[in-house]
């Protein structure tokens, strides 16, 4: 069975991508590839579960939606719904759990003539994704009519607010089989309402052909401390940019001079990849290393266990189970808890 939603995704992404290339001679070499990344994320061999998110995906309900709002910290489909679809729908999304990076919002607040409510769809995700992107928007350079590339945009909740925020075109790249079909679960609810403008490539960054340069904006939010490598992401991610272009970085930081670097011995905050946590300073110092310019550390901002946690949409452990019970400054291993610097950068 086709699953309508992703072949209307796919399309739209082959289209953008087209035209692009129309301009951009760097976008033909994303298109030669372009169906490998899409057929092998489908590949059961390659992920078991592939199957059972697309079906999830394929059986989601057609709606009546009146409004789609990509601007308000839960990005909010407003439709009708009625008790079936409600259950329906739930129960579809929750096979596409852990949903970890939003929230999102289906549906509408209904008052009753016998008084009690017919409560939306919440999807309370670990993070409060929406407190992340009130502390970075302000500092960004508009991003009305840019073309943006996210890097490990998990579910897309920021790519939906970066097209909210009125860029041309984003792409998000997440090689998560779960976060790609995450994301095809919404846009079957937004449709065509953001016009097609944003779009999901279900691979990593260094997958992407390198030194691209088609991009106005790139972010990597929550990604460089994963890197086994982080001078080789800084220089993939300057290789995305334009000249001029600005680069949006959100990192796990420590106190510290320009020499001081954190090497996890073995997990951090019970990850096991978790390879660099620089101080502000070094990470600095880090990004001129490679070219960047007018490099300045725009937040700093401690996280909290209302900003991570475990909700009825993620059941596992979340950060206080990652945290000195005894001292929540610290990791459960003692290190330092987890700390996040945004660093604004230009090419």
């Amino acid at each position: 069975m086709t699953n309508q939603t992703i072949a209307n995704a796919e399309r739209e992404l082959y289209l953008t991508l087209f035209d692009l290339a129309q301009t951009q001679p760097k976008a033909h070499e994303w298109l030669a590839q372009l169906p490998k990344w899409l057929n092998d994320i489908k590949d059961k061999s390659r992920y078991a579960h592939a199957p059972a998110y697309q079906a999830a995906v394929g059986h989601l309900p057609v709606l009546t939606v009146d409004n789609v709002d990509l601007n308000s910290p839960a990005i909010t489909i407003e439709a009708q719904l009625n008790d079936s679809e409600r259950k329906q729908i739930t129960a579809l999304l929750k096979q596409l759990m852990p949903w970890r990076k939003g929230p999102f919002q289906i549906g509408a607040q209904i008052e009753s003539q016998i008084g009690d409510e017919q409560s939306a769809i919440k999807i309370d995700t670990e993070w409060r994704s929406d407190w992340k992107w009130e502390r970075v928007a302000p500092h960004l350079s508009p991003l009305r009519n840019r073309r943006v590339l996210d890097v490990g945009g998990g579910s897309g909740y920021h790519g939906w607010r970066m097209a909210g925020a009125g860029a041309d075109t984003v792409i998000i790249v997440d090689p998560s089989c779960l976060f790609y079909h995450q994301f095809m679960a919404i846009r079957h609810f937004v449709g065509a309402a953001d016009n097609y403008n944003t779009h999901y490539i279900p691979v990593p960054l260094e997958a992407l052909p390198e030194h691209s340069q088609l991009f106005d904006t790139v972010f990597s939010m929550g990604v460089l401390y994963h890197r086994q490598s982080p001078f080789e992401h800084l220089q993939q991610l300057k290789g995305q940019l334009v000249k001029g272009g600005e680069l949006v970085l959100e990192t796990l930081v420590i106190e510290g001079d320009a020499n001081t670097v954190l090497v996890p011995h073995n997990r951090y905050a019970q990850m096991n990849n978790v390879y660099f946590l620089p101080s502000v300073d070094a990470l600095v110092s880090w990004l001129k290393k490679v070219g960047f310019s007018e490099v300045r550390c725009v937040d700093v901002d401690v996280t909290t266990t209302d900003e991570q946690r475990k909700t009825e949409w993620m059941t596992y452990q979340s950060l206080a189970d990652f945290l000195n019970p005894d001292d929540n400054s610290q990791t459960i291993e003692g290190y330092p808890a987890p700390k996040r610097a945004t660093i604004i950068a230009k090419k």
